[in-house]
């Protein structure tokens, strides 16, 4: 079954349940191994999840951001390291599109390649500037020579880098010191895959480095200057929460199976009915609730909003990731207490869920600069009341 030729989102939340579970199966070995899950990427393409936040014009389903953090958070529940991976492919081409941001015969070119099994991610992040969202300017260099730009430098943490066809890379331009964004094919001569993730949260995201010498690409391949005064609303990262909100889940589940089965011989019956046991078991729900209620009507926020209302949710969608992430290191903890000693064994899942929902923290936006936007938000209502 391909999910683009489902229509509804309880179908394609079905097949995706389906998948989820294989990626389950896998998820351990890729761990221990520190390996990167291929075998999953390489299911969500054939079956056409990586085209669905194309636009339709351009071969895709141009899935609601509603729809999309559901999916996410699916794949998660199987797989975290698999979620983060492909979501920021997913919200990649959905922003592209929302925000209308590069040329539409470049858009396009791209668009047809993922509906030929393409990925792409942003490599922004470099060893000196830290996350991009904290405003550090990007070493990596362009300047242009002929009818091309020569770009060099080293970027960190880029996602997905063993099976990615095109990276969105920030550079400076040397003769503007400007800021611009460039796509470059994974053909391109002179691109380097350093394999340095040892990472003990999110094995198997395959975030390496990339390292560009002399990349030579042509002069349409200068997608876009973003203007890093003017910070806009990004919904689509609200796939982030919703991986962290999977792993959440896989790990309250795992606890209630291991309470209804563990029977020591010093009580009659099973844990499940000890008062202690079903009162953190009350805590995660309560939490997990309260994560999906504000996950999923954000989102759906997003959707039903035009574009000034939009730009007035940096506030919501930063509160958004930080609630939620915050929430799922408590739901795994309590996960952990339910459960003991046990979880900490190298074959139990939840060392596994503990170590990546810990990574979320370090995710954009950082909970700091949330924090402050908020506090922004509430004097200024206070001033405007």
């Amino acid at each position: 079954m391909n999910f683009s030729q489902i229509d509804s989102i309880e179908e394609r939340l079905k097949l995706m349940k389906s998948l989820s579970r294989t990626f389950s199966l896998r998820a351990h070995q890729v761990d221990i191994e520190g390996s990167f899950p291929f075998a999953n990427i390489n299911d969500l393409k054939t079956t056409g999840y990586t085209t669905l936040t194309i636009p339709a014009k351009y071969g895709g389903q141009g899935i609601s951001l509603y729809e999309l953090v559901r999916l996410q958070e699916m794949i998660a529940e199987g797989d975290g390291a698999t979620a983060l991976s492909i979501g920021w492919h997913m919200g990649i081409i959905m922003n592209l599109h929302e925000k209308n941001l590069w040329n539409d015969s470049i858009f396009k070119f791209l668009c047809e390649k993922v509906n030929n099994g393409s990925l792409i991610n942003s490599a922004q992040t470099e060893p000196k500037t830290g996350s991009p969202t904290r405003g550090g300017r990007p070493e990596t260099t362009a300047f242009k020579e002929g009818q091309g730009w020569v770009i060099n430098g080293r970027k960190t943490f880029t996602t997905m880098a063993p099976v990615l066809d095109f990276f969105i890379v920030n550079a400076t331009i040397n003769e503007t010191n400007e800021i611009a964004n460039f796509l470059i094919p994974r053909e391109t001569k002179g691109i380097i895959i350093e394999e340095t993730w040892d990472s003990i949260a999110l094995r198997g995201t395959g975030s390496h480095d990339l390292i560009l010498q002399n990349v030579i690409v042509p002069e349409a391949y200068l997608v876009e200057r973003p203007n890093a005064k003017n910070r806009k609303a990004n919904g689509w990262l609200l796939h982030i929460p919703a991986c962290y909100l999977g792993i959440s889940k896989a790990a309250q589940r795992y606890a209630i199976k291991f309470a209804m089965n563990y029977s020591p011989n010093s009580i009659n019956g099973t844990i499940i009915d000890l008062p202690n046991v079903r009162q953190k078991i009350g805590e995660m729900e309560l939490k997990l609730m309260q994560a999906e209620s504000f996950l999923y009507s954000v989102a759906k926020q997003w959707d039903a909003a035009g574009e000034q209302e939009r730009e007035k949710m940096l506030p919501a969608l930063g509160a958004v990731k930080l609630t939620i992430t915050n929430a799922a290191i408590e739901i795994v903890d309590l996960a952990m207490r339910i459960v003991g000693a046990k979880s900490l064994s190298i074959q139990n899942p939840l060392q596994r869920y503990y170590r990546d929902v810990r990574a979320g923290l370090h995710n954009p936006p950082m909970d700091d600069m949330t924090m402050e936007l908020l506090a922004k938000e509430s004097i200024f209502n206070y001033h405007n009341e």
